[in-house]
């Protein structure tokens, strides 16, 4: 099983990003998912956690993720060296930050990507480097996810959005 932890605040999208995913690899034929958020008083700016679970047979396991294959972080200010902890082993830590000292966290300037598409929030931006590290799913696979979970107003920059994060977190 594949297990995915999402830290963000509260209005980022963490949890859609969790949902995405986990839509993207229930494209693939026998792919299954299961996503869920984690998050205390319900307000905009607090702590969230996200979690999304694959793999090729059912899940039965509904349990918080305690040892991830893949923390994504959309908040660089969320970041915290115990968080290396969670890591399964040969596991990766992808922040949303210009640069990092750790030779062990893969730093993705999503801020940079979302605005630059006029985005709000990089949720989607994140997915796509997440798929850009791991090769989890395809950008068709998040395309098509978000093609059937999105409103039509905000499909295309969000399609957008993974496919050039992707490209730039592969270059």
């Amino acid at each position: 099983m594949i297990e995915i932890l999402w830290l963000g605040r509260g209005g980022q999208g963490a949890f859609t990003a969790a949902k995405l995913l986990g839509a993207s690899y229930a494209t693939k034929e026998g792919g299954h998912s299961l996503a869920f958020p984690s998050f205390g008083p319900e307000r905009r700016g607090a702590p969230v956690r996200a979690f999304t679970k694959l793999d090729n047979s059912p899940i039965l396991d509904r349990s918080e993720t305690e040892h991830a294959d893949y923390i994504v972080i959309l908040d660089e200010t969320l970041y915290n060296d115990s968080l290396l902890s969670l890591l399964k082993e040969g596991g990766k830590v992808i922040i949303n930050a210009k640069h990092t000292d750790n030779s062990d966290i893969i730093a993705f300037d999503g801020d940079s990507l979302a605005k630059s598409l006029k985005l709000p929030v990089v949720n989607t931006v994140m997915m796509g480097a997440l798929s850009g590290v791991s090769g989890i799913v395809t950008v068709e696979e998040m395309q098509t996810a978000i093609e059937n979970y999105m409103p039509v107003k905000i499909r295309e920059k969000n399609q957008n959005a993974v496919r050039q994060a992707v490209q730039e977190v592969q270059k």
